[in-house]
């Protein structure tokens, strides 16, 4: 159902609104309105948001999640570091039920099911660090060549020539 049209009392106050400086939203917000329906009015009225609060507060959350990338990276290289402690490390305590019963016994080395688990859990920490720091590391260009490639494959589909024909030189 499409919302009533905006009052001239809300126009006057989208007016006022926008010249104290507040956002499409929170005008929006305010005044119990969408979001579509603020930013349509504001653009007949003539009156223009200014974006760069927005590319400021976007930017400020791209920082901010750099850091907690960087935070969850070197976490997760202090768990592989104690992972391949502990898997190197003699003396492990053990137990089991048997008979209805817990005992616990101490072998030098973690049984093979045991190593495995844990060497799946570093290597999956190690993929998972890794993945995180290209993140970070990546200024785009493997994106746009992936895209470039992707757009050039298809024109030569399209155009019928391939690398080893002469007349697509």
């Amino acid at each position: 159902m499409p919302s009533p049209p905006l009052t001239d009392d809300e126009r006057q106050q989208i007016r006022d609104l926008h010249a104290a400086g507040h956002g499409c939203n929170a005008i929006a917000r305010q005044l119990g309105r969408d979001r579509s329906t603020i930013s349509r009015a504001a653009q007949g009225m003539g009156l223009d948001f200014d974006r760069k609060q927005t590319r400021e507060a976007t930017q400020a959350r791209r920082d901010d999640n750099a850091a907690r990338r960087t935070r969850i990276i070197t976490n997760l290289y202090d768990v592989i570091e104690d992972d391949l402690v502990q898997l190197k490390t003699a003396g492990h305590q053990l137990a089991e039920v048997s008979m209805g019963k817990v005992v616990r016994y101490e072998v030098d080395r973690l049984p093979a099911q045991d190593r495995k688990a844990l060497l799946t859990a570093i290597s999956s920490a190690a993929t998972t660090a890794v993945r995180l720091e290209q993140v970070d590391a990546s200024d785009g260009a493997d994106q746009v060549a992936s895209l470039l490639g992707t757009l050039f494959d298809g024109l030569r589909a399209k155009h019928g020539t391939s690398d080893d024909d002469p007349a697509a030189e």
